[in-house]
């Protein structure tokens, strides 16, 4: 092949470095076709050419051992005469006779393609086989009838009286599942989860799974739901795959399923429940069902669990009040991602701190009806709270669901501003209301919650002044839509043929709001453009949008543009009376008139779930705004398949920054962005796509690889505009990251950029190595060791463990005197204290700590590196530890360094699977190549708790270094336990973590969203 590319000219090939994360996969099937072609070779016939193959096949592993001693063991050389093992009985008493299960046609190793066709095997008939040596069963499927649970009674029954186990997930939509098939199953001993989704499902899928532990295990994946039709005669498509063929695939395919069954989306039914029953009836037969993010509140037999991006928000509540101090949080949450049940979950774990007494208050009876029996559900007791709204009155003032207009009727002025310890204001962005603030300003309550889907309103004020400017936590928008309680987008990037380059820009602000709307005022060809892009784009008569424009007049311009073309459309904006404003809203919401243009944001209150189309017509440069106008989009509406944006983008101002906006669309890391816009977006949430024309994709990849190599003159140049400013004014005004600073170690970070502007006279000294050390310290985020940070900057010692931890990090040796070789430098101790305050800052998560004697100060969830690990577990060198196991024999543990990612190349699906989170609390792990379960090291992680030995498991997402700012650090997931194995050399073991995962490590280290 070398030899036959050389005819080409350079230019025409197109090659790749192989990845080491993966490479052993690609050599490997290299080997393995000329193993298979070697012992096709081999002459002779019968019982000769079989021992001649199996010669070949020990010379071949002979080779491999020479090469690789620990490679091969004598156990895998092949004895002779060779013989296939098709099953082990178990003898039945007498007199019965042995009795083997009946073999499915295609052999357990091949793969096939089964249609029903002639000649071939049936659906049903495989299956009912398969099931008869199965010891797990799994079914995905969207709707299950009677008629095919009929033919697969007996199997089912045979498979309960031999211990195998039978799970089933289905859903109800459309009506199509029979509840008299879901009884018979679960009376056959069948698990059963259900979708109550009816307005949509998520779940499409059907697959059977039929797990040995032999490592046999056999996957149907196809279009067959558990009907009559599917299973016999109907024209189906189902890919058979054998675990001997496609482990990987196969593999994948069990985890999805105990992924999707741990899924609070899918809940267990059991028809011996009244209530199950009677939700199931009910479900089925409505003609519509439950709005997403509605529950059936009025079942409290039901466990409400959050979501794992509902999961996240409380966790990062739980980090604003017990590290930051901070008692008065707002939320913001898009509508329809379930914020009332964040509010009823965050109350059910406070009641246990003693929380008791509740306000919630809202401006609508239909709000605080709904939420009390949110809460109801939330705390599964059918008589929590009382509502004082429309006449009705509490009896027993503890937890009430209160209308502001009934408060301030009833006198709240008067009432002890402490009679309630926690406040929940609902659609928090009415606060500037005169009602609300004399509440706000009177209440004194131990915790105030506010909820809001739009913390800006269109008058200019900001809410966020209630809580200190601050957003305790904005809901990210990527599981939500993964979830479908989102509309999914279709984005469109269109080059609008304006530069902008030459408009004055101002920091923090953007461009000049004049210039950029005498831009957009005086140019008719870019409007035609826009009509014409929409006009390919969606059906223009039936579509209901909003177009965000940069003024008044640039409303204006645009609604009188629109409408002289024959497209019904208004201006909405502050200059327009209430009146006019309430009658475009219900124009274009009876579909009268086609299209708003606004500016910003439209006033709060107004709903509109039917938008269907967006025009992004100004240049918004920050994420936040930028997420707000895609969310008035985003709301789920019947006949609505998707909210398609057209994005108009000229060329920018150098100091335009594209990444912001679509890291916060994506949720992205800085360098995996630049592969997304290049690659066309590749991994979007279902339904979703985004793409740019080719002119606007050059002007996005420039602009975002300018923002990615962000030159160091461009930082000087900032500081010396801002002039003396803390480390956290700069970060702040600039937008940068602590990282921007130290990403280059040849920078010498926040004291080296203050050299170059000027507003610091160079001493001379060699202080390289420690702003180097410093770069590689900006992943700390426990209390600890910003503490550890502060006392070293103070000129004090840090001792024991941590204080060894903090040495290594600085100095390379963990014997070190940090105080002391610090002494020698102010100015770096003045850094580390202006560090540790951003540090502290950028605390998301509580990190208890585990060892109750306090000498291993690592903390559950904080991120430490491998050098940091290791002193903390007590190694004098740690510098020697290369691979991503250790056993620490004087410690008693075990430590595991993983590496979820294996390769950021491309996709790979043979070693993404390798190490996952299955569920928040059990990790799948890799053993290396070639441990089996009889050496050494796999008996002492089998039987690691009855030797008295800990497994620790230390995350991280991805290997390679950011930069001169190290490896990435590893996050502590804490000691777990030995559930159970397969296979051998590699092992790979299942543990059962002590303390769950938090909800965004989990989230990015599981098979894939849910």
């Amino acid at each position: 092949m070398q030899g036959r590319l050389g005819d080409f000219d350079s230019d025409l090939v197109l090659r790749a470095d192989l990845d080491p994360a993966d490479s052993h996969e690609v050599i490997g099937r290299h080997l393995t076709e000329m193993a298979v072609r070697a012992l096709k070779a081999v002459p002779g016939q019968g019982s000769a050419r079989l021992t001649a193959q199996v010669q070949l096949a020990n010379t071949i592993a002979a080779a491999i051992r020479s090469a690789a001693p620990r490679a091969v063991e004598d156990e895998d050389l092949l004895g002779t005469p060779p013989k296939l093992l098709t099953a082990i009985a178990t003898r039945p008493p007498a007199p019965l006779p042995v009795a083997f299960p009946t073999r499915p046609e295609t052999p357990f190793a091949a793969g096939a393609l089964l249609t029903n066709g002639r000649g071939q095997p049936r659906i049903g008939t495989e299956v009912i086989k398969e099931m008869a040596s199965a010891n797990e069963v799994q079914l995905l499927c969207a709707f299950i009838k009677w008629h095919g649970v009929r033919l697969l009674q007996d199997a089912i029954r045979d498979l309960g009286a031999r211990g195998g186990t039978l799970r089933i997930i289905t859903t109800t939509y459309l009506g199509a599942t029979e509840q008299r098939a879901l009884d018979r199953l679960v009376e056959l001993g069948a698990e059963v989860k259900i979708s109550y989704e009816t307005r949509t499902t998520r779940l499409h899928a059907k697959s059977w799974l039929f797990h040995r532990h032999t490592g046999t295990s056999t996957a149907y994946v196809g279009s067959s739901n558990l009907s009559k039709s599917a299973m016999i005669d109907g024209l189906e498509w189902n890919v058979r795959l054998s675990q001997l063929e496609q482990e990987a695939l196969v593999e994948t395919i069990r985890k999805t399923f105990v992924e999707y069954w741990n899924d609070p989306a899918f809940e267990s039914y059991d028809p011996a429940i009244a209530a199950d029953r009677e939700r199931l009836q009910t479900a089925l037969t409505q003609a519509a069902g439950p709005r997403p993010g509605d529950l059936p509140i009025d079942i409290a037999s039901i466990d409400v669990r959050p979501y794992p991006y509902q999961q996240e928000i409380l966790e990062r509540l739980d980090a604003e009040r017990m590290v930051h101090g901070r008692r008065q949080n707002l939320v913001v949450m898009a509508t329809g991602t379930g914020k009332t049940i964040v509010a009823g979950l965050d109350y059910r774990r406070l009641r246990s701190q003693g929380i008791g007494t509740l306000l919630f208050v809202a401006h609508q009876d239909r709000i605080l009806r709904q939420s009390l029996r949110v809460f109801r559900q939330v705390l599964r007791d059918g008589t929590f709270g009382e509502l004082f709204v429309d006449g009705q009155r509490p009896s027993q003032w503890q937890h009430v669901f209160a209308s502001v207009q009934s408060l301030h009727a009833r006198g709240v002025d008067d009432w002890d501003p402490s009679r309630f310890d926690m406040v929940v204001v609902d659609e928090f962005h009415h606060a500037e209301a005169a009602t609300y603030q004399r509440l706000l300003r009177h209440l004194q309550p131990k915790i105030l919650l506010g909820l809001t889907a739009t913390p800006e309103r269109a008058d200019g004020l900001d809410v966020r002044h209630w809580f200190g400017g601050h957003t305790a936590v904005e809901l990210r928008l990527w599981e939500a839509l993964e979830r479908q309680l989102l509309a999914p987008f279709q984005y469109f990037g269109v080059h609008d043929e304006v530069s902008l380059a030459g408009l004055r820009w101002k920091r923090g602000r953007g461009y000049d709001i004049s210039e950029l709307e005498n831009v957009y005022t005086g140019d008719d060809a870019r409007v035609r453009l826009i009509v014409e892009s929409l006009r390919n784009t969606v059906d223009v008569g039936r579509m209901r949008g909003i177009g965000f424009c940069v003024s008044i007049k640039h409303a204006d311009f645009m609604a009188a543009h629109f409408h002289r073309i024959g497209i019904p459309a208004r201006a909405l904006h502050s200059r327009v009376d209430a009146n006019q404003q309430r009658s475009a809203v219900r124009e274009l919401e009876d579909g009268s008139l086609k299209m708003l243009f606004t500016v910003d944001l439209f006033n709060e209150g107004v709903d509109l779930p039917r938008i269907d189309t967006i025009l992004m017509l100004r240049p918004t440069e920050s994420a936040t705004i930028f997420l707000q106008q895609l969310g008035r989009g985003l709301r789920l509406a019947d006949d609505k398949a998707c909210l398609t944006v057209l994005d108009f983008i000229g060329g920018q101002n150098a100091q335009f920054r594209f990444d912001l906006r679509y890291r916060a669309l994506t949720g992205a890391t800085r360098r995996r962005l630049l592969h997304d816009v290049e690659q066309d977006f590749p991994t979007l949430p279902a339904g979703c796509h985004i793409e740019l024309d080719r002119v606007a994709k050059t002007i996005v990849l420039d602009n975002i690889r300018a923002a990615l190599r962000r030159q160091r003159r461009d930082l000087v140049a900032e500081l010396r505009a801002l002039r003396d400013v803390t480390l956290v004014d700069f970060l702040s005004e600039t937008g940068l990251e602590l990282e921007d600073l130290f990403r280059r170690k040849s920078g010498r970070g926040w004291i080296g950029l203050r050299e170059e502007a000027g507003l610091e006279i160079p001493e001379g000294l060699d202080d390289l190595p420690v702003s180097t050390a410093i770069g590689r310290m900006l992943h700390i985020d426990d209390p600890d060791r910003v503490t550890a940070l502060r006392r070293l900057a103070e000129g004090h010692g840090v001792g024991g463990r941590l204080g060894a931890m903090m040495n290594q990090s600085l100095w390379g040796d963990p014997q070190a005197d940090s105080a002391s070789r610090l002494a020698a430098l102010p100015r770096r101790r003045a850094e580390l204290t202006q560090i540790a305050d951003v540090l502290e800052a950028r605390i998301e998560r509580v990190t208890p700590l585990l060892d109750p004697t306090g000498v291993n100060p690592l903390r559950l969830h904080a991120r430490y590196t491998r050098n940091e690990i290791c002193t903390a577990f007590g190694m004098g060198d740690p510098s020697n530890v290369r691979e991503g196991v250790k056993w620490l024999p004087d410690e008693n543990a075990d430590v595991f360094f993983v590496t979820l990612t294996k390769t950021e190349q491309h996709y790979s699906p043979t070693t993404m699977y390798q190490d996952m989170a299955i569920t928040e609390s059990i990790f799948q792990w890799e053993s290396q190549s070639t441990t089996s379960s009889a050496s050494p090291t796999g008996q002492r992680y089998i039987h690691h708790e009855a030797r008295g030995s800990s497994v620790h498991l230390f995350l991280r997402e991805v290997k390679n270094a950011d930069g001169d700012l190290g490896a990435p650090p590893y996050l502590y997931a804490g000691p777990m336990t030995y559930v159970r194995h397969t296979g051998e050399r590699p092992m790979r073991i299942e543990w059962r973590l002590t303390h769950p995962l938090p909800a965004d490590v989990y989230h990015a280290a599981r098979l894939m969203a849910a």
